[in-house]
């Protein structure tokens, strides 16, 4: 929904919490009742149960099957309702107005109210909130929250400092946690989190670290009418409980599949395929998603702080021919923050990038670099980073250039990335369903967050301008200016954009994937 236009309107834990919560949802399971457990595979153990904070992809899709927010994105990248009913802006494009859906109920068995949805958000928005969320609502982002309100009991109302095309789009952020309303009985009297009660399919069952978190069906959760449609529509919970499993190793995975352990394998690292194509005990499912394999670069640091030395190692890789290899030709190669499903992705985004090692040879030496080691971090959860760390190695040799691999886990990585503590990173960042909130990703003042790899005023001010504008002709040119900006400073190598593969057994229904590259469970049964 633009901004600047005239009223618009869409249609559409602690012990005792969670002992009164399970008490709550026992109520309506029959006593005879036979439960189905539905398994899934998680390669990292989630880091957090409150929303958007210190999050992964793991913690993303385990927490969406609880908490939901105001909007959400549906399948074609579109927004619609999800516990908002519907939605208005002001002549001025600066007010939003969501009057709630009635008849939802929390985990806990307490209504939602407008009252808990204002307290939710002014948590989210409050700075040094710690959530994903909070940079696009500050000094620098598309606008800033000037106040949160409830002019009644069921309506919410967001005034924000200037008119937002984007505000919906980012409010419904999976990386976001969908900035989800949670029960105030979330938090304690001190202001410390407890435990998440939200208003999802699922509610929270047990966790055991590091072993599996299971969630258990919310009987009384108010579907919306119709299909399921991304992460709106109908979205009924079929089984009893989703046991999410903690599985690191691919091939472990793999076995625990085919023998029965596991039902569903969301993100088959293509390695695996062969282990599993054509075995009539599973069904193999693909779909090209909006997510970004990248190897950033800190700018900051005194070896790669000249962008000749950062076009020299880009001037190495052979993008097309890295990601047949490490995707076994699933993937399509990417040199833009744009997806390749993007309806902006032209011929601007893409041309790829081809080996010069003459070129990066001398560019390397004018940089004034004498084959001092960079350290490149990557991790083995995630065979892809670290393929892709390995031959970026290999090539970038092939110019004198020395990249030292230095293998961490997963969560150790995460770290370093949100802190800015590394030379050089093999990484990935989740799908974007807008170019803006791709190049966004990279781009920011590092002082303000260390997140950023492209500290850049110049691509700073041509960012801020695609937020304000929502002619396609006009966002296009400024991508398309971007793009070329991003290839000569090249803070970081985009190097493709993975096709999600799904393995799941053959007596699993309903389930599908999308471009949104996020695992969902809700509509899924076990026949």
């Amino acid at each position: 929904m633009p901004g600047g236009r005239r009223q618009r309107t869409m249609r559409a834990t602690p012990p005792l919490v969670a002992l009164a919560a399970a008490a709550f949802a026992a109520l309506a399971v029959p006593a005879a009742h036979a439960e189905t457990v539905l398994k899934a595979r998680l390669t990292a153990d989630i880091m957090t149960l409150q929303p958007g904070v210190r999050r992964d992809q793991n913690t993303d899709d385990v927490i969406l099957h609880m908490v939901e927010g105001l909007v959400a994105y549906r399948e074609n990248g579109e927004v619609a309702p999800l516990l908002a009913k519907s939605w208005t802006i002001s002549a001025d494009g600066r007010t939003y107005t969501f009057p709630l859906r009635s008849g939802v109920l929390f985990h806990n068995g307490q209504p939602l109210t407008a009252a808990d949805a204002v307290f939710s958000l002014k948590r989210y928005f409050a700075p040094g909130s710690g959530w994903r969320c909070t940079s696009e609502f500050g000094k620098h982002g598309i606008a800033q929250v000037e106040a949160v309100t409830a002019p009644d009991p069921m309506t919410v109302q967001i005034r924000l400092s200037q008119p937002a095309p984007l505000f919906l789009k980012t409010l419904a952020r999976t990386d976001c946690a969908e900035a989800g309303i949670y029960s105030r009985a979330s938090v304690g009297p001190d202001g410390k989190w407890r435990s998440l009660i939200a208003t999802g399919p699922f509610m929270i069952g047990t966790w055991k670290h590091g072993q599996y978190i299971e969630l258990a069906r919310f009987s009384h959760y108010a579907a919306l009418p119709g299909p399921r449609d991304g992460n709106t529509g109908g979205k009924a919970a079929l089984v009893d409980r989703v046991r999410f499993l903690v599985i690191p190793d691919s091939s472990a995975a793999r076995a625990a599949l085919l023998s029965g352990s596991l039902d569903v394998i969301d993100s088959l690292p293509p390695t695996e395929l062969g282990g599993v194509r054509g075995d009539k005990r599973v069904k193999l499912l693909q779909a090209p998603s909006a997510d970004m394999w990248v190897i950033l670069f800190q700018v900051q640091d005194p070896v790669l702080a000249d962008a000749r030395l950062r076009r020299a190692v880009a001037l190495t890789v052979d993008t097309a021919g890295l990601t047949r290899a490490i995707t076994w030709g699933t993937s399509k190669p990417d040199n833009s923050p744009i997806p390749t499903i993007s309806a902006y992705f032209d011929p601007a985004q893409a041309k790829l990038r081809q080996v010069n090692l003459a070129e990066a040879r001398r560019l390397a030496k004018e940089a004034g670099y004498h084959g001092q080691p960079i350290r490149l971090m990557t991790n083995r959860q995630l065979p892809q980073m670290f393929d892709a760390a390995v031959l970026i190695q290999a090539m970038a040799r092939q110019a004198g250039i020395n990249f030292q691999i230095e293998t961490v886990d997963w969560a150790s990585e995460v770290e370093h990335y949100a802190a800015g503590k590394y030379q050089a990173l093999s990484f990935s960042f989740g799908a974007r369903l807008d170019p803006s909130m791709s190049f966004d990703m990279l781009i920011g003042d590092k002082k303000d967050d260390p997140r950023k790899a492209w500290d850049s005023p110049q691509a700073e001010a041509l960012l801020q301008k695609t937020l304000g504008v929502d002619d396609k002709a006009a966002r296009q040119a400024l991508f398309d200016q971007l793009q070329q900006q991003f290839l000569r400073d090249t803070p970081a190598i985009v190097l493709f954009n993975a096709t999600r593969i799904s393995a799941v057994r053959a007596n699993v229904t309903g389930f599908n994937e999308w471009a949104a590259q996020q695992q969902r469970l809700w509509g899924v049964a076990l026949k």
